[in-house]
């Protein structure tokens, strides 16, 4: 049962190593933003809408935000419901 959980928390800490400026994120919290720096002591800046900035530590990142595209589906099941 150790081993799953050591392997995903690899997984996720080179995810944290890749992370650079330009990727869309989303923290522990739930908050999503871009990054748009990096400093050496693992302090990311990320911008949640323009000129609002904010900095995290690199630990606090859950992982990189891909929004779903397809909300077409989620509209079709709530037509057949009505």
């Amino acid at each position: 049962m150790i081993r799953p959980q050591v392997k995903k928390q690899k997984e996720h800490q080179a995810l944290l190593s890749k992370l650079g400026k330009g990727d869309e994120i989303i923290t522990r919290g739930g908050i999503i933003g871009k990054i748009t720096g990096v400093s050496d002591d693992g302090i990311l800046v990320v911008e949640l809408q323009d000129k609002v900035r904010v900095r995290i530590p690199r630990a606090y990142v859950e992982g990189r935000w891909a929004p779903a595209k397809s909300t077409e589906s989620a509209g079709k099941s709530s037509e057949s419901a009505a």
